[in-house]
């Protein structure tokens, strides 16, 4: 069987790209630096797929910061205000990305949420009234070209039109309806412009056809693709989808002139089914994606086989189930990860591998090959996986262990008595500045150079330092900082059992934001307290109360890759008891409040709403109330949850029972404020006033309108004031301007 890959990691194997942006945004480097860095991770990763003899490989699956922001630059969907700061053609995207702060301008980034249901993140596009949709990009096509110059003949992957409308946020009296014939005219130019040069094959990438469509979905798209199909010149037009099924359209997809149609056999549940009971046509070639690009476990050969051979179609290539930019670069990076552990993992390099075995064993007597007998012996039962203990705790959870007693409403009078905070009370959501010295810490306790007792004394400084910022500032609700903390999960799961972890499994998350998600090997436990010494501490050194932060279960889960042989529930559970424990140990050391963050919750909830209850939220949300339903009264709950779309999940998320929840806003525009207000949201609440993924500092007026439109739908008695998300990122100029800008705010608010 022929091979194929959606889409390969583009930060490189050594995070080259990270590094090189980095020093460009710093005025480090110029933009020909940037490009060159940019080209040669290009190459590498053609030649690679090239050299495991990937039959369709991608090109235009690299981007610079985010493959949407891409499409939206390529068809010169930019706002006026990016245009208006007249920079660099490169320096304009960026500032669409990043926001922009300088001599030319002051403008925020276009709004930023979680791809499908990823930890990526994609950038908004934003479409005014008077934006003028024409093709004024040219990258399909060059690096349709620059792939061919080295010998390797690509599909140019594009997103979608239907996907990117659907994506897309129109500001004015304009919809999809007054624009999608300039549109799909445009994307029949690139089509025709791809074909000059030689093109074979164009994927167009839809993944929101395994959302929920409606009649009126369904006919964009048969409007959109018709006058597409009609117009190929020559090329031949991969329908490429992922993340679950297309039930909604399949014969709608399978009626059209598509020369090939990719589906997901990983999360499609009833992909399968859809083609035993409507077919596949004869003509047309169906691209299987029964490789996983979103979990790093080796493939199944015995399932994946069995999959492929019952398949009623003529011409089955196989395929990844989604881009592979989803999962770190190489297994060949991790020197210090046991034997072990290694042969049970493939990373985007290792399921070039898979795909090729599999391609070969489907077409002999497989059961007696070599490759396959060592892929079976991985699926043997894993000992060391099983803890009899921790099983044995979850089984007797009691539907009482989800509740928390008394009522919110009880809770909230008890609490705003024990904390006689003012009203809108001001609060971080919990890191500060990861800075160099921090890191240097960090890497050389890690590396064995100082000891434990320095390392500590260290953070408690750094700690002290950021108590007393936080005092002069006048913020209300302090934190400690983080300063001990890698990251927000890895962190946890180093202090918890059944964890593995990597040296460099890095993941794209957004731009340059990279993370390195641990890996669940095992039943997960608790082996000791985390984080109670350093709140404590903290707590030591001030009158004012300090948050003890915790990262929740479900999203420890959702940023760990994994594991397939028990179901999300389990995993979920065995983690909550163990953040319960130490909930319950923070409460006993003095702590009054505590954070649980939520930032992921979204993240595995199912495309599809009929899946919503049945297939997450109903265990998802009650494992966040069993790490809490313990605590007292007194004891005040925060979470916070960050770009996603929560306004169709909010009285979900009202059930949590948590007594404050933060949320990243500030990119949104608020919209989620109507959305709390119409479901009559009762927990207290603090949207983002600010943007803190973005350089630039915010005026006091900027948060002063942001909390004055926030008070017309949250009535001022549970209106908190922070940040959208934690300022782990930022410098600390920046985050000392921004915060001393929001207490500003805040007290003119009160005034």
């Amino acid at each position: 069987m022929n091979t194929a890959v959606i889409g390969y990691p583009r930060i490189g194997k050594d995070r080259e790209l990270k590094f090189a942006s980095e020093k460009f945004f710093k005025g480090e480097i110029g933009e020909d630096q940037l490009q060159s860095a940019a080209a040669s991770i290009r190459k590498e990763n053609w030649l690679k797929q090239k050299d495991e003899g990937i039959t369709y490989i991608s090109s235009n699956d690299f981007s610079f910061y985010d493959n949407v922001l891409d499409t939206a630059f390529l068809f010169n969907i930019i706002p006026q205000r990016y245009k208006d700061l007249n920079l660099s053609s490169l320096e304009t995207y960026f500032a669409m990305a990043r926001g922009y702060q300088g001599a030319k301008g002051n403008v925020k980034a276009l709004a930023m949420k979680k791809w499908f249901n990823t930890n990526y993140h994609y950038l908004v596009p934003q479409i005014d009234d008077d934006a003028k949709i024409s093709l004024t990009g040219s990258k399909p096509v060059d690096e349709y070209l620059e792939a061919k110059a080295y010998g390797v003949e690509t599909k140019p992957a594009l997103v979608g039109p239907f996907t990117f409308l659907k994506l897309a946020k129109f500001t004015g009296t304009k919809t999809v309806s007054d624009v999608y014939q300039i549109l799909t005219g445009e994307y029949i130019k690139l089509v025709s412009a791809l074909a000059s040069k030689g093109a074979e094959f164009i994927e167009f990438d839809e993944p929101y056809l395994v959302r929920d469509l409606s009649s009126d979905d369904i006919d964009l798209f048969k409007k959109i693709y018709t006058s597409i199909l009609s117009n190929k010149n020559g090329v031949k037009i991969l329908l490429q989808t992922y993340f679950g099924d297309v039930r909604d359209i399949y014969d709608v997809i399978i009626a059209l002139d598509f020369d090939a149609i990719g589906l997901d056999f990983i999360e499609g549940r009833k992909t399968a089914q859809l083609i035993k009971d409507n077919g596949f046509p004869e003509e047309k070639i169906l691209f299987a994606g029964v490789i996983n690009g979103k979990n790093i476990w080796r493939n199944n050969y015995k399932t994946t086989l069995s999959v492929l051979k019952d398949i009623d179609a003529d011409n089955v290539v196989v395929n990844t189930s989604c881009s592979l930019l989803h999962v770190p670069y190489t297994l060949k990076s991790e020197t210090k990860l046991k034997e072990e552990y290694r042969k049970h993992f493939a990373f985007a390099e290792e399921k070039l591998s898979e795909l090729n075995e599999i391609s070969k064993l489907i077409v002999k007597d497989f059961t007696s090959e070599e490759a396959y007998v060592k892929n079976q012996e991985l699926f043997e039962k894993r000992a060391d996986a099983e803890d009899k203990a921790v099983q044995e705790r979850v089984a007797a959870i009691t539907d009482a262990d989800y509740v928390r007693l008394p009522s919110f409403e009880e809770r909230e009078k008890i609490q705003k008595e024990t904390f006689k905070l003012p009203k809108f009370p001001t609060t971080t959501i919990g890191s500060f500045p990861q800075t160099a010295d921090v890191r240097k810490n960090r890497l050389a306790f890690r590396k064995g150079e100082i000891s434990k007792e320095e390392y500590d004394e260290f953070n408690k400084k750094k700690i002290a330092e950021c108590i007393k910022l936080q005092e002069q500032i006048g913020l209300d609700v302090l934190v400690h900082g983080e300063f001990e903390r890698n990251d927000m999960v890895e962190y946890f799961g180093e202090n918890l059992n059944g964890y593995v972890f990597t040296e460099k499994a890095w993941v794209q998350s957004y731009g340059t934001r990279n993370v390195k998600p641990p890996i669940i090997w095992g039943d997960v436990s608790r082996r000791s307290a985390i984080t109670v010494e350093w709140s404590k501490y903290a707590q030591s050194l001030t009158d004012k109360p300090v948050k003890g932060m915790l990262t929740g279960p479900v999203t420890i889960l959702n940023w760990s890759f994994p594991r397939e042989d028990i179901s999300i529930k389990e995993s979920i559970l065995q983690i909550a008891l163990a953040i319960r424990d130490e909930v319950l140990d923070l409460e006993a050391n003095g702590i009054k409040i505590i954070q649980i963050d939520e930032a992921a919750l979204r993240e595995k909830l199912p495309l599809r709403k009929s899946d919503w209850y049945s297939e997450y939220l109903d265990f998802a949300i009650p494992a966040f109330r069993l790490v809490h339903s313990k605590v007292k009264p007194e004891t005040q709950i925060h979470t916070h949850m960050c770009y996603s779309e929560f306004t169709d999940i909010i009285p979900a998320i009202d059930a949590m029972d948590a007594d404050v929840i933060t949320f990243e806003a500030s990119r949104s525009d608020l919209q989620i404020l109507d959305s709390l207000k119409e479901n009559n949201f009762k927990t207290e609440v603090g949207p983002g006033v600010y943007d803190i993924h973005s350089p630039r500092v915010p005026s006091v007026d900027e948060i002063v309108n942001a909390l004055t439109n926030m008070r017309k739908k949250i009535d001022d008695s549970k209106l908190w004031v922070n940040p959208d998300c934690g300022l782990k990122t930022r410098g600390d100029e920046e985050t000392k301007a921004s915060l001393i800008n929001l207490v500003k705010a805040a007290s003119i608010i009160r005034g």
